[in-house]
């Protein structure tokens, strides 16, 4: 076992072993004669042939896993100089048994990334294309991802995989076939996109907005905007950065960079003739003389929206595929997903920052509803010496809005409670440390026709809420 991954393999040969240890910037421990299918960072999920690569994780170091990835079917694996060391001896024993390659590198997430760089640069003619922010990616690349896959071959990097781990494993999935690669870059810690700009090097590049999502690591968000902004430190003038034309950061963002800057929002995104919010139903976006109707609720959406609009058509897509493309994303888990019954669910709760709770927030104050409007809020993890502060201006922004209840979950939002009671705000209000208690309460005062928004950080898993709900109908 080592940390979770992706295994893809290709149809053809990956990399030649030398090709593995030049790009890696390794030395050879045993020679094997197989060829690499595929690249693996999870020994269970080991394909015939794959490369696996042993990370250190929080709990585990996937070296303990080495002869469990050779006996599942590896036909090479990186291991670090350190283990090499003490345990070369009995790897070069199960690679001969095998018939196994070990390439020896200083660290194996490194040479993992430095593979992932070197595999891009087998095609030039491949439009790249980076999207980060504070909230918005992974929405905005599922929105540009359909938009072209519908045109042509496009490589759509999976799930939330966005981080210094995920995009090489993503670029791994890249072929000849491919046209473009629209890649998620996240990151949470100073230099993370100096390491992802470098493997992925976009042509295009979207900064969605600059929030306080981790800003427990980062310190400000002025450092978070200067982080993000290296996305395109491999633009040369041929780069293309769009960025939102409300930014706070707008000209920090867009200072001394080399290539062109395009703004995209209401007022900037060219052929934008207005929308109208169908509730629930998404938005129908009047762009170019089409009326388009696009299934995500919400102006934060919409926003998500106008930029692939605006990306898509600097790449030349043609509208009518734009159209299609827009027409048919679909919700993905905890992200604007929508549960409609007797209690009508917005899931909204694989992640959550400052910015994007009160975005859910404003969506649930302003939509046009008959029955009662509920909030159940969990916790905002990763916001540092600021967490207190923030918490409070969430408490204080449901005091300003009107819902008929609000429920707080986890000592992360004990604040935003005590905040909420000195709003004066008399709707119906509690707070709960445990997750039980919770529910129980929640369960108790929903009733039918009632709109309920779940919204925390990840660890919160404020999912149990609807799964549960929707079990005890049952």
């Amino acid at each position: 076992m080592a940390v979770e991954g992706i295994n893809s393999r290709q149809t053809a040969c990956l990399f030649q072993l030398d090709e593995v240890i030049q790009a890696g910037e390794g030395r050879l421990g045993f020679t094997g004669s197989r060829m690499v299918m595929s690249v693996c960072i999870d020994s269970r999920n080991i394909l015939p042939d794959a490369l696996f690569v042993p990370l250190a994780g929080e709990h585990v170091d996937g070296h303990s896993f080495i002869a469990q990835a050779i006996g599942n079917g590896a036909a090479a694996v990186f291991c670090a100089e350190s283990v090499w060391r003490e345990q070369g001896k009995a790897i070069v024993g199960q690679c001969e048994r095998q018939n196994a390659s070990c390439v020896v590198v200083a660290d194996p997430l490194a040479a993992l990334q430095r593979l992932a760089a070197y595999h891009l640069t087998k095609f030039p003619g491949l439009v790249r294309i980076g999207i980060t922010g504070s909230s918005g990616k992974t929405t905005t690349k599922e929105i540009l991802g359909t938009i072209l896959s519908g045109y042509a071959n496009t490589m759509v990097s999976s799930k939330n995989l966005n981080s210094e781990i995920g995009v090489p494993l993503q670029a791994f999935r890249v072929t000849k076939e491919h046209d473009y690669a629209v890649f998620e870059m996240g990151i949470n810690h100073e230099g993370e996109m100096d390491t992802l700009a470098d493997i992925v090097q976009p042509t295009f590049a979207v900064i969605t907005n600059i929030g306080t999502a981790h800003i427990g690591l980062l310190g400000s968000r002025e450092n978070i905007a200067m982080e993000k902004k290296k996305i395109v430190k491999h633009f040369s003038g041929a780069g293309t950065l769009f960025v939102h034309e409300q930014e706070p950061y707008l000209k920090l963002l867009t200072d001394s960079v080399r290539g062109e800057v395009i703004r995209y929002g209401p007022h900037s995104t060219k052929g934008f003739e207005g929308s109208r919010s169908m509730g629930l139903d998404g938005t129908v976006i009047n762009w170019e003389g089409l009326q388009i109707r696009f299934p995500l609720f919400g102006t934060y959406n919409l926003q998500n929206a106008l930029v692939c609009i605006s990306v898509a058509a600097a790449l030349g897509i043609p509208a009518e595929t734009i159209r299609q493309g827009l027409e048919s994303v679909q919700t993905i888990f905890g992200r604007s997903e929508i549960i409609q019954g007797e209690i009508s669910i917005l899931k909204d709760c694989y992640n959550a920052n400052p910015d994007s709770v009160a975005k859910a927030l404003n969506f649930l104050h302003e939509i046009n509803w008959e029955g009662r409007k509920i909030a159940v809020l969990g916790g905002m993890l990763e916001l540092g010496e600021e967490s207190r502060f923030l918490h409070e201006q969430i408490g204080r922004l449901c005091g300003e809005l009107s819902f008929h209840a609000v429920f707080f979950f986890g000592k992360e939002m004990k604040p935003a409670f005590s905040e909420f009671k000195n709003t004066g705000n008399k709707a119906f209000c509690e707070w709960f440390e445990d997750f039980d208690a919770l529910f129980a309460a929640v369960s108790g005062y929903v009733q039918k026709h009632d709109l309920l928004l779940l919204k925390g950080s990840r660890g919160m898993a404020m999912e149990r809420i609807a799964d549960m709900i929707a079990g005890a109908k049952q």
